[in-house]
């Protein structure tokens, strides 16, 4: 029997007990994951984080003591290298743009499923970032804005939004040279360049930039 030092550890968080057990109830069968607490008051999840250290945070965003996104802002100030998946019944554009802006590395729905769930906590486990393909739609959908675009004011070129858009669809190098047929040296040339002029310093950095600015 592995050890739970060797499985992924969770923490799941949800003003309602009976979504949690069908979260545990999921996962069961799979043994890279272990849930190591849990609670149904969202202030408690400081105590469970800082004692359990878990790997990732599974937290409803619609909560009356603290909701998702207070909870993610404070528990990354505390804890910057947790993980958070944030799970909703909202496919809202600011509230998403909100909760990634709070620190979180993904967004699902709670009507997915068990195959859905996994490759989401697989990828932030692994460093990445996990949106349903609902709220992905819903961050690529165009909005009209009344104000001059910030994109304007750190000269990106047509190029460079072409490749920020291909970023936060999670494309990697290879496959956006494929896509623009470009080399990936050219790519990654482009990339540093993007992060210089929009002053991030990392892809979260950057989709939240993008979010901000209308251009996903």
């Amino acid at each position: 029997m592995s050890d739970v030092n060797d499985k992924i550890r969770l923490v799941i968080v949800d003003d309602h007990q009976i979504l949690i057990d069908g979260i545990k109830s999921l996962l069961k069968s799979d043994k890279r994951f272990v849930v190591v607490g849990e609670t149904t008051k969202s202030p408690d999840a400081i105590g469970l984080v800082n004692s359990l250290q878990p790997h990732i945070l599974l937290s409803d965003i619609d909560m009356p003591d603290m909701n998702g996104i207070e909870l993610t802002k404070l528990l990354k100030s505390v804890f910057p290298s947790l993980n958070v998946l944030v799970l909703s019944m909202h496919n809202d554009r600011t509230m998403i743009a909100e909760i990634v802006n709070a620190g979180a590395s993904g967004y699902i729905l709670k009507n997915t499923g068990k195959e859905e769930l996994v490759m989401a906590l697989l990828k932030i486990y692994n460093g990445g970032m996990f949106f349903s393909d609902a709220v992905a739609a819903e961050m690529m959908r165009p909005v009209v804005e009344s104000v001059k675009p910030i994109t304007n004011q750190v000269n990106l070129t047509g190029r460079e939004l072409e490749i920020v858009k291909l970023i936060s669809e999670e494309y990697n190098n290879a496959q956006i040279a494929d896509k623009l047929f470009i080399s990936e040296r050219t790519v990654e040339t482009h990339r540093k360049n993007i992060l210089r002029k929009t002053n991030t310093h990392n892809v979260l950095g950057l989709v939240k930039f993008a979010m901000d600015n209308g251009i996903v």
